[in-house]
């Protein structure tokens, strides 16, 4: 690997203002020239427009990716205002995991040229640089702090290395080639006979404090301890030897084996061994990232979670002993245990951070105290789903990192891979995926005693969350009806005989308005910039129900269930979609609209012009556009130069209605006067806002 390979993850902290920009920008350039090499493997075009499995965006989306997340960071964060490229800022944007609001009909996009992509990778990463040259600069650098998103940013692509080399692995190996920074191990020896060793019980403690001076991402943030009985770990990582005998033994035949989602994962795909494992005239080889070499059975098995944990069932009727895989705390235990410390700037005492290999090695290669391979080679899947630590917030710039996991289906897993660098690395990175990924993943087991049942919390506790889930789907408060349905009936009643094919409820929050106009239109797409609102409407379409709790006083909760078939809005369900996106820079997608609501959104958006003046594109003519808004403009969501209303122009007042006209009047007539209507937003059992709306309804003009 190249001499980037010792380049850590820098401290947030010091002294000399122009010698962290210095350390910053070395470790931001090494992150880019990484990515652009890890692509420079795909040598046919097809390579990066033909998605490698079917739930994935094409490779092209990834090489764009990582550059348009730090656009849309910075902006957020008021390093820059203005965006590079708009239309690659919105295909770029969203469709990263496999969640259940991806729009992921390819049909939608038209990727643009590898050498289109390129150049705009070029053009942000001089922003960065010129950036991080010259841009205010205090230190330390702590949440609060704008350039927290640049760090943000080179974490974030030092995770989409990873990932996308897993896709590239994925990929048709006839568009791939080798390169000279992405050479594999070529070392292969003896199979070992794995066996269990002793670790101790002991105590472990967890979670970053938010004033550490290494980077981190919100989940590892707060505090978490445990006491950890004593156990035994195998020694050794499973290796492709260890796991052979299992697929002898029909082991992915034997139903009995398989967890219930497991089983039916096993049965959709038709799985009989690892999916990096192939059969040929020459007997088992496996895949690497861009070549087929014999079977390096002496190497750790790479599968995932549903697979491992089929293992040590069979395992456990084999041996009679209690096999499963660790806890996330066992984990950590054995990682104490070991004596590992974090990495320092010379190579890893592991396959990690690239200073190696850019593939796993042989399980015997990297001794950890009694064990191998504690941290490095591939990761290890846990039983433990990803939780919130006490503490636990959630970054402002980047919401949805972690709250969408926190749904029992995402485990995390432990200690990194060949090719996990930065944050990764870390002894308190925290990294979870659905059950069924793929990644550089293996597994060891342990015997020690069944773990208690995991329960995962039924009720949403987080703040804001819980209070958009009362607004829109709980009581209502001093005889005020509720909001979202009561601006759904309004638009149902303004349409009157108008067509009512399609509704787009933008800024849909948590989605009861969307499900509303489900009752009139036969297609409701709600789109929201947060994936964690979104995920609650999801939730409510795809299950009939929400939970969560709310504040009564202090630490004292209440708990709320509420049902779709109770609202009468049960039936309308599969006509609501809901999407993730910015408004101020919606994809083309979005257009043919018979009614678009934007209920309480202009006042929030970073530049509410933008959206107001392409607006009428999404819509047919003789269409609606209802507009809601208590006009608070706030700095803090708008720069004042972007209100529309609300200030004095040449010593006169201009209002947002004022505003709304001039800007909406070349394509829209205003149907009627403004009508306000109130809301009450619930905080505690004894305090509560209440605040009137403005409605504007404008019909888009012939």
């Amino acid at each position: 690997m190249s001499a980037a390979q010792y380049v850590r993850t820098p401290l947030l902290s010091g002294s000399d203002i122009e010698a962290k920009r210095q350390e910053i920008a070395t470790y931001y350039n090494a992150t880019s020239d990484r990515y652009e090499s890890l692509f420079e493997t795909l040598n046919d075009p097809r390579a990066f427009y033909q998605p490698p499995i079917p739930l994935r965006h094409p490779l092209i989306f990834y090489y764009g990716h990582t550059a348009t997340f730090f656009v849309n960071k910075l902006i957020l964060a008021g390093l820059i205002e203005q965006r590079i490229n708009p239309k690659f800022e919105s295909i770029f944007a969203i469709g990263v995991d496999e969640m259940s609001w991806d729009d992921l009909n390819e049909a939608n996009y038209e990727w643009p040229s590898i050498g289109a992509v390129k150049d705009y990778r070029q053009q942000v990463r001089a922003l960065i640089n010129e950036i991080i040259a010259t841009a205010p600069l205090t230190l330390p650098i702590d949440w609060d702090n704008p350039w927290w998103t640049i760090l943000m940013g080179i974490e974030h692509e030092q995770i989409h290395i990873e990932t996308s080399s897993v896709l590239i692995r994925q990929q048709n190996l006839d568009w791939l080639q080798s390169h000279s920074d992405w050479q594999p191990c070529q070392i292969t020896q003896q199979v070992p006979t794995n066996i269990l060793v002793d670790v101790p019980a002991g105590n472990v403690t967890l979670g970053k404090a938010y004033d550490d001076d290494i980077y981190g991402w919100d989940n590892e943030y707060g505090q978490h301890q445990s006491d950890v009985n004593a156990f035994q770990a195998s020694k050794f990582l499973v290796s492709n030897h260890e796991f052979l005998a299992f697929v002898e033994d029909g082991g992915y035949q034997e139903d009995g084996f398989w967890l219930e989602q497991g089983l039916k994962w096993r049965n959709f795909t038709k799985a009989e061994h690892p999916t990096f494992w192939v059969q040929s005239a020459q007997g088992w080889q496996c895949r690497l990232m861009t070549e087929l070499v014999s079977m390096p059975w002496d190497w750790p098995v790479e599968v995932n979670y549903h697979e491992a944990k089929a293992f040590c069932n069979w395992k456990a009727q084999k041996t009679g002993l209690v096999v499963r895989l660790p806890s996330e705390d066992e984990w950590y235990r054995m990682y104490d245990y070991a004596g590992i410390t974090e990495l320092d700037s010379k190579p890893a005492n592991a396959n990690l951070h690239l200073d190696h290999f850019a593939s796993s090695c042989p399980v015997t290669l990297f001794s950890h105290g009694d064990l191998n391979d504690v941290i490095g080679n591939v990761w290890q899947w846990t039983e433990t789903p990803i939780y919130p630590f006490d503490g636990f917030k959630v970054h402002p710039f980047y919401d949805d990192f972690t709250m969408p996991t926190y749904d029992g289906r995402h485990n995390l897993f432990k200690g990194g891979s060949w090719v996990s660098c930065g944050n990764e690395t870390r002894r308190s990175s925290r990294y979870a995926f659905r059950q069924h990924f793929f990644q550089h993943a293996g597994f060891r087991y342990v015997v020690a005693q069944p773990l208690p049942e995991q329960t995962m919390s039924q009720y949403e506790d987080d703040k804001m969350l819980s209070e958009y889930a009362e607004f829109h789907y709980g009581d209502s408060y001093y005889g005020v009806a509720n909001f979202p349905k009561t601006l759904a009936d309004i638009a149902i009643k303004a349409m009157a005989d108008k067509p009512a094919h399609k509704a787009l409820d933008l800024g849909c929050a948590v989605g009861r308005a969307s499900f509303e106009l489900a009752k009139q239109f036969d297609q409701v797409t709600g789109i929201d910039f947060s994936a964690r609102l979104i995920n609650l409407g999801v939730q409510l379409a795809q299950q009939g129900v929400v939970r969560y709790s709310i504040a009564d006083e202090g630490d004292l909760r209440l708990y709320r269930e509420r049902h779709l078939d109770q609202l009468g809005l049960d039936d309308v369900k599969d006509k609501v979609t809901f999407l993730q996106g910015d408004a101020c820079n919606l994809k083309s997608i979005y257009t043919g609209y018979d009614l678009i609501l934007a209920a309480n959104l202009i006042d929030r958006l970073y530049e509410p012009r933008l959206f107001l003046e392409s607006i009428h594109q999404r819509l047919n003519d003789g269409g609606i556009l209802m507009l809601t808004s208590p006009y608070t403009w706030l700095e803090e969501h708008t720069k004042k130069q972007h209100w529309i209303g609300g200030f004095k122009q040449d010593g006169e007042n201009v209002t947002t209605l004022d505003g709304l006209k001039t800007i909406l009047g070349k394509h829209f007539e205003l149907m009627a006067p403004p009508q306000q209507v109130p809301f009450v937003i619930r905080e505690t059992s004894r305090k509560f806002q209440h605040t009137l709306s403005d409605v504007t309804l404008w019909v888009k003009k012939a």
